[in-house]
């Protein structure tokens, strides 16, 4: 990489759990050609940090580790280590990477390009995100759902904002705990600031991580952060954010058919229970197929499937409820803007 050159001036913001990913993202950051970065700040988003965790990936570095600091934001999520590292920069733009990314080889050099484009008016420029999967066979839910990401409107996995346009808005909403909805809240803020957030050249690789069979089940927990984009965007927020809506309504129908089904047995109705458990069933089989169909109907792809329809829309319909529930008092993101 070479030194820091005329142009825009950046840092990298890169909110990390000390994955064994980070120290591939370092040497990939560090391996790219073009202007680098006048900061690093990654920041240890673990509750209970220990520092010698980072001294290999931060090794990986070399030329560019004398400009590497190290933060902590105490486990609270990534928006919050995604502020922590902001208030650190001093440069005019702020680059965001996650640290399971990849950089590309010239992506120093194109970001530079993308920086020194972008109109006054320019907020954000979006880097192309690759997921590369299997070629030898289709890929499973898991691998699907990370390969959405190429697909999806204003991902901090590559994300370079004005410190300007962030510092108007007030930076990521820290209620999101998740990697999940804080960014397009802040593209939607940032948008409704009157910035524009363009789309730019550079790409970054982001290889799908290895996950056990429940990982489905466990991101049902997003659905909460939907009822919180809902009390601050509106109805409409999925049009505006651009993301596919998911299948919430149906998991509460699920959900209700089936503890509907359960209620009418124990108070003997069953011919109405009957008809309620036919419905969950149905509604459960169609869910799993759904799931089953394009993927590579492994044994162990369609036991995982076939379990997790079972728990997924009960799982969906409870954190979607406790998040209505829990942002109940949320005021819509402009009744509070500064």
């Amino acid at each position: 990489m070479s030194s820091p050159a005329a142009g825009p001036a950046y840092a990298v913001v890169i909110p990390t759990l000390a994955r064994d990913t980070l120290a591939d993202c370092l040497a990939a950051l560090a391996a790219a050609h073009g202007p680098g970065p006048e900061e690093i700040v990654l920041v240890d988003d673990r509750p209970e940090p220990e520092p010698a965790d980072l001294e290999h990936p931060l090794s990986v570095l070399g030329d560019l580790r004398a400009r590497a600091t190290v933060l902590t934001s105490g486990g609270r999520g990534p928006a919050a280590a995604r502020n922590t590292g902001l208030r650190a920069v001093t440069t005019g733009w702020v680059a965001f990477l996650d640290d399971d990314v990849q950089v590309g080889p010239h992506w120093c050099d194109q970001l530079a390009q993308d920086l020194a484009e972008a109109s006054p008016d320019t907020g954000a420029v979006q880097g192309v995100i690759a997921v590369p999967l299997p070629g030898e066979r289709r890929p499973t839910d898991w691998e699907r759902g990370t390969a959405g990401l190429a697909r999806a409107r204003w991902i901090t996995a590559d994300m370079a904002y004005r410190t300007e346009t962030l510092k108007q808005v007030a930076g990521f909403d820290e209620r999101f705990r998740r990697a999940f909805r804080e960014d397009a809240d802040l593209a939607l803020r940032v948008l409704d600031a009157g910035w524009r957030i363009r789309q730019g050249r550079r790409t970054t690789r982001h290889p799908v991580r290895p996950a056990d069979r429940w990982v489905s089940l466990r991101a049902q927990r997003g659905n909460a952060d939907d009822a919180l984009m809902l009390r601050l965007h509106g109805p409409d927020w999925w049009q505006k954010a651009v993301a596919p809506r998911g299948r919430i309504r149906a998991h509460l129908a699920v959900t209700a058919a089936g503890a509907a089904a359960c209620a009418l047995a124990l108070t003997g109705h069953r011919r109405a229970a009957a008809l309620a458990a036919l419905g969950w069933a149905a509604g459960t089989a169609e869910f799993a197929w759904a799931r089953i169909a394009p993927g590579p109907r492994t044994r162990e792809e369609v036991t995982t499937m076939a379990a997790t329809s079972v728990l997924i829309p009960p799982a969906a319909s409870w954190h979607w409820l406790s998040g209505r529930w829990r942002h109940r008092s949320a005021p819509a993101w402009q009744e509070v803007a500064p």
